[in-house]
């Protein structure tokens, strides 16, 4: 028996296009994307007139020229001597290098002020309030120049270590000097070095590669570990004591590689006009990893404040029924609960970090874009590569960031079942 399957379709026609809802939205955006491509094209088009008519190509072949300018700090080998682009690499790796640290110091400021600024002690959460609104509403810009100026100016110099009668002293057991030049750290040093290995990027230090080979090898068998005793567990209903175990597996390998190579603190100590060893964190690394960090600081505390807030009240007084502290309710249950509204904008404030890295031009950091959207271009006249490339970087480390943050964010959210 044949069945009524409805109305027949009608031929397309090109007046469908635009009168029939069911073709208009892709029509819209096919047009749409013709007019995106053709924009694109003329740009480019223009552009590459206007650079021939000036007598200038588009080209990215000064990367391979002599820099001949110096970068301090610089994370890899580095000299006057080396190429544009490996500038341009020490650059990035100064951004990337800033922008962690200050990742890591905003989020433990914004936890600690969004959690004390709910706190029942009436002047914590006032203090915290007047950190929250006194940074927040600062440019960062100011904040990394105020620090930079109380470096250098309210910091003693190094000849006030020096004589008998010093006006200054170092810090921990004199293991760090405060100065205006900079703070001076203990870095470590080995007396059995492996020595050095060349690599795509320039030499590397094998005794970094083998204690980070270590400490990846000694993980891998602590989860072998775990697995085994969730095993045992699954079987028996017993899990097995691994607690002493686990800090064999990650403690032990690592102290013998470390006695083997020789491993012990180089000191930073005073001779001549100057502190000679150990690690220099120059005021404008200082400056911009403070300023960027109590800034955005004040961002994350309001987020953490309004995630905490977001949790229905009865959370707090079930686990007080239960018997739990403060302390342990907040760490255990409302914390928890809160990251899933918490993380989304702690996102976005990584992402300003990133981007604010580049104010370092202001008190002299160089980072990627003092050395490549600086010198580089001022040196070379390659204005439009080089900014083209700065922009494709950003975005390369922002989509990384993002992509990174949004796959933890899953990893934390509510499961809906």
């Amino acid at each position: 028996m044949a069945t009524n399957s409805g109305a027949p379709r009608q031929p397309l026609r090109l007046n469908m296009l635009f009168n029939d809802a069911r073709y208009r939205g892709r029509t819209v955006q096919v047009i749409a994307f013709c007019i995106l491509v053709l924009s694109a094209a003329w740009l480019v088009d223009n552009t590459i007139r206007n650079l021939a008519a000036l007598g200038k190509d588009f080209s990215f072949s000064f990367l391979w020229s002599k820099a001949g300018y110096d970068i301090a700090p610089h994370a890899i080998d580095y000299s006057s001597t080396s190429t544009h682009g490996r500038a341009a690499l020490v650059g990035l790796l100064n951004t990337l290098i800033v922008a962690a640290m200050a990742c890591v110091m905003a989020t433990f400021l914004g936890v600690l002020a969004g959690v004390l600024r709910l706190s029942d002690n009436w002047i914590v959460a006032r203090l915290m309030t007047v950190y929250v609104e006194c940074f927040r509403n600062i440019p960062t810009l100011l904040w990394i120049i105020v620090v930079a100026a109380v470096m250098s100016e309210a910091m003693p110099a190094p000849n006030a270590f020096r004589g008998e009668s010093p006006t200054a002293s170092m810090l921990l057991w004199d293991s760090i000097a405060v100065t205006n030049r900079g703070i001076y750290l203990p870095v470590p040093d080995f007396s059995r070095s492996l020595g050095q290995a060349p690599g795509a990027l320039g030499s590397f230090d094998l005794n970094y590669a083998a204690i980070l080979a270590v400490l990846a090898l000694s993980l891998l068998a602590r989860w072998a570990l775990l697995k085994h005793a969730q095993q045992i567990q699954s079987a028996t209903g017993e899990r097995p004591v691994t607690w002493w175990k686990s800090l064999c597996i990650l403690i032990a390998p690592v102290v013998v590689l470390l006695y083997a190579i020789g491993f012990h603190l180089d000191y930073p100590a005073l001779k001549g006009l100057n502190f000679t060893g150990g690690l220099q964190l120059r005021n404008s690394f200082i400056a911009l990893w403070i300023g960027l960090s109590v800034y955005t600081g004040a961002f994350i505390a309001e987020n953490v404040r309004s995630g905490i807030l977001a949790i229905s009240r009865g959370q707090s007084e079930a686990a007080h029924a239960l018997g739990l502290s403060s302390g342990r309710t907040m760490r255990l249950v409302i914390l928890p609960q809160a990251l899933r509204i918490i993380v989304p904008p702690l996102i976005s404030q990584y992402l300003n970090i990133t981007k604010n890295t580049s104010l370092g031009l202001a008190v002299g950091y160089m980072d990627l874009r003092s050395t490549l959207g600086g010198i580089t271009i001022n040196q070379t006249g390659r204005e439009l590569e080089g900014m083209l490339m700065m922009m494709l970087i950003y975005v390369a480390i922002s989509l990384t960031i993002s992509g990174a943050m949004n796959i933890y964010n899953n990893r934390v959210r509510l499961k809906e079942r």
